[in-house]
């Protein structure tokens, strides 16, 4: 009976299965949507222009589902398409339907990339921005955005309107090498997901998160993974997310890490630096953990954990070295904010502690300095 028991059922319970980006699928999404409990999707080591969306997925407890990028980069930027774009004077250039759905948040978190370098024009998601420029002022290497309110249809919160670029004289945008951050993260989670290991991966140049999580996962992993010149947050939990990260590295982000809501989070061997607005980040009642961590700390803010609506957020911190490469701040340790260190060493940064501080050792400097990454120049 046994026997026949097994007969009956699908294959794809019986064996884990490995599948090719490009092989046995041809797309990223097209081999999440068929994956099953105990397969592993492989990507091969080159750029995709593509992201890795979840989107209520499940493995099993001990049959998780695996994406290895192999050391695979999802680049969220695409090369500007100069057919799209008009001339309005000379060397200035306009487009009025870039991205579909576009936010007020988007806009803020908002950047080109002029010949491989990120122009974010002094502006960051979180923290102070300056304000967007007329066209008529701006240099060459800059842009703008002017929204166009008539356009708008309430209660939509898209917004519209009209991108301007400012090329060198005589340059054309075939020759400018000019790209438009157009996916919203490399990896992102949406809904209720389980039993996920992600790897191996790089998430680059999307105009939101390296790493979105949203909604309640659990038993989620990720192993050496890097989010490299996000428009928003190098990797963010909210709602009910719950992961663990070993081996993460977040440079030139907006934030280095930012987690709220519920999230229950711990990040181990990580390499945070060049962020602009926040290096971490902290918020609401979540339940956050940080361990064997190097911080170069250039960012507005270093370092805040706080809570919303009366709750408590609590982080724990072991074996981290904040060094702040640029002139002194303080970290923020709000009311209703808990946080336990142990082994911290925190360079030209001091606390403003108004919630709970509790400290005791110092930081193997050393040790530690072995996750700086080779060839990184601060």
């Amino acid at each position: 009976m046994k026997h026949a028991l097994l007969l009956l059922l699908p294959i794809s319970t019986l064996l884990a299965r490995d599948i090719h980006v490009g092989k046995e699928a041809p797309t990223i999404h097209a081999a999440i949507k068929a994956a099953q409990p105990g397969d592993t999707i492989h990507l091969e080591p080159k750029v995709y222009r593509d992201y890795a969306g979840f989107y209520l997925k499940k493995g099993e407890p001990g049959k998780p589902i695996t994406l290895d990028g192999h050391g695979a980069t999802l680049e969220g930027s695409d090369p500007i398409d100069p057919a799209k774009w008009r001339e309005i004077s000379p060397g200035l250039f306009a487009n009025d339907d870039l991205l579909p759905g576009l936010s007020d948040a988007a806009i803020g978190r908002w950047f080109f990339l002029f010949d491989g370098k990120m122009q974010l024009m002094g502006r960051t998601s979180k923290g102070r921005s300056a304000s967007l420029k007329k066209p008529q002022e701006l240099q060459a290497g800059e842009w703008t955005f002017v929204k166009d309110a008539s356009r708008e249809k309430p209660p939509s919160k898209a917004i519209y309107g009209t991108f301007y670029l400012k090329l060198g004289a005589g340059k054309t945008l075939a020759e400018a090498k000019v790209f438009a951050p157009m996916r919203s993260a490399g990896v992102q989670f949406g809904g209720d997901n389980a039993h996920l290991v992600i790897k191996n991966l790089t998430a680059t140049h999307p105009y939101n998160d390296g790493f979105n999580i949203h909604g309640d996962c659990r038993d989620v992993v990720f192993e050496n993974i890097r989010a490299i010149e996000c428009g928003d947050d190098g990797i963010s939990a909210h709602e009910s997310a719950q992961y663990r990260v070993d081996g993460f590295i977040s440079i030139g982000n907006s934030t280095g890490i930012c987690d709220t809501g519920t999230a229950q989070t711990s990040y181990n061997r990580v390499f945070i630096a060049d962020c602009i607005g926040f290096d971490l980040y902290f918020l609401d009642n979540g339940r956050y953990k940080l361990t064997n961590a190097v911080i170069f700390s250039n960012a507005q803010n270093p370092f805040t954990v706080t809570s919303r609506e009366g709750q408590q957020c609590e982080l724990e911190m072991d074996n981290v070295l904040f060094r702040r490469l640029v002139e002194p701040r303080k970290a923020l340790i709000a009311k209703k904010a808990l946080v336990q260190a142990k082994r911290l060493t925190m360079e030209n940064i001091t606390f403003d502690a108004r919630g709970e501080l509790r400290h005791e050792g110092a930081a193997n400097v050393a040790e530690l300095m072995k996750l700086v990454p080779k060839g990184y120049q601060p």
